[in-house]
């Protein structure tokens, strides 16, 4: 019987959804939200330390790991698919009579509203942790690793709100500020707080490169020169250049390619970018089979909750485990060898039990709801909603 109503909710979100929707948009997005969650349950480790908690992670004791960030660091693909979005979306809007201020709340609604659920239970529980005697350390490195989805939220919504400037920016010209901001920097001795100025540049490149997306300027061809290219240009900056392997922070690294962004991975980015339009068609035939796109459909929904919630997952589970009385293998003790590796992958089943606990708590905020029989309401009709056809214009493509 269960089986039975999950072939019919399928084949339902297959029927509701619009013709003309881009469902290899949508998966894209998914996966690159996916793939910052599965990186940082990979390498985000809390290590029980005489009772003091502290994050650590395996790529500093296993550089051999490095390919593992190559594969899960995916902002780039989600700033494309955000710019490619956006366009559309603002273009829309105007199309329809609706003006900047409207189009830029409807969105950034829909990015902040699930944040203020993150804001008010991480406060409770440090005020709890500090009130209970908790180690100061201890309580700044659980909130640090909860809040440090929001710098990626102001950074896309600082974007977003940019969008009638730059959508028709070439991305050449912030790629020329990174260059010039990491020849500064590493190769004439500037400051190191110049590089923060590749926050803006650097997430820019793909911004706009989605933009011209959006407009019908990127082919086939376009991705074959931006995989080869950027992956050229990667490997030539790693190899000779001197800039780390990892496309994430490495702690106690003096250089990390991502914090702020480096040359570096602006470059893994675009060959990211081109990988992603290269795999647009055969997304697209994939996604014909129901199911797959109910999957896609479902990510979607529920990017926002997904994205804020992974790292109180991980740490709930963490925490949980403590309870057993002693460090456990992959969750609590030091990634220093293969056989935490093999541990912690153990563990991500897990780590998806929990996030799917915080999901079930907290997606109504996503919706616009505050729980209960509301959250419920919105659970059930978030895919009606999405795909109804009046909507497909507007509110489907308003989606973060």
């Amino acid at each position: 019987m269960r089986e039975h109503r999950l072939s019919v909710l399928v084949r339902r979100v297959d029927a509701a959804t619009p013709p003309g929707r881009d469902r290899a948009v949508d998966a894209l997005r998914a996966f690159a939200i996916l793939g910052v969650v599965g990186g940082h349950w990979l390498v985000t480790a809390l290590v029980s330390d005489g009772g003091v908690l502290r994050a650590a992670s395996p790529l500093g004791a296993m550089p051999w790991l490095a390919p593992i960030s190559w594969v899960f660091q995916t902002l780039a693909v989600f700033f494309l698919v955000g710019g490619h979005v956006a366009t559309k979306s603002y273009a829309s809007a105007r199309e329809r009579g609706m003006g900047y201020r409207a189009w830029l709340a409807a969105r950034l609604g829909r990015l902040f509203r699930p944040v203020a659920a993150v804001l008010a239970l991480w406060t409770a529980v440090a005020v709890g942790l500090l009130l209970s005697g908790a180690d100061l350390d201890t309580v700044h490195t659980l909130v640090k690793l909860a809040l440090s989805p929001l710098w990626f939220l102001l950074v896309f919504a600082a974007l977003t709100a940019a969008t009638p400037l730059v959508r028709r920016l070439n991305p050449l010209w912030p790629l020329a500020v990174v260059l010039h901001v990491d020849l500064a920097r590493f190769g004439f001795g500037g400051p190191a707080w110049l590089g923060w100025v590749n926050v803006a540049a650097g997430w820019l490149v793909p911004y706009t490169l989605g933009a011209a997306w959006a407009r019908g300027e990127l082919t086939r061809r376009s991705g074959r020169v931006l995989l080869a290219g950027g992956a050229a240009a990667t490997a030539g900056l790693v190899l000779w250049a001197g800039y780390p392997a990892s496309m994430v922070g490495v702690p106690g690294e003096t250089v990390s390619n991502l914090d702020p962004p480096t040359l570096a991975v602006v470059a893994f980015g675009l060959a990211q970018c081109g990988l992603a339009l290269l795999l647009k068609e055969p997304l697209a035939r994939w996604l014909r089979r129901p199911a797959a796109w109910a999957a896609v459909a479902l990510v979607n929904v529920s990017a926002m909750t997904i994205f804020l919630w992974h790292q109180t997952a991980l740490m709930a589970v963490t925490a949980l485990g403590l309870l057993s009385g002693g460090p456990l293998p992959g969750l609590h003790t030091v990634p220093d060898g293969p056989g935490w590796v093999l541990a912690r992958v153990a563990w991500l089943p897990v780590f998806g039990l929990g996030l799917a606990v915080c999901w079930s708590a907290f997606r109504a905020y996503e919706r616009g709801g505050r729980g209960g029989r509301a959250g419920r309401r919105a659970g059930a009709s978030v895919v009606r909603a999405r795909h109804r056809p009046g909507a497909a214009g507007a509110e489907g493509m308003r989606r973060v």
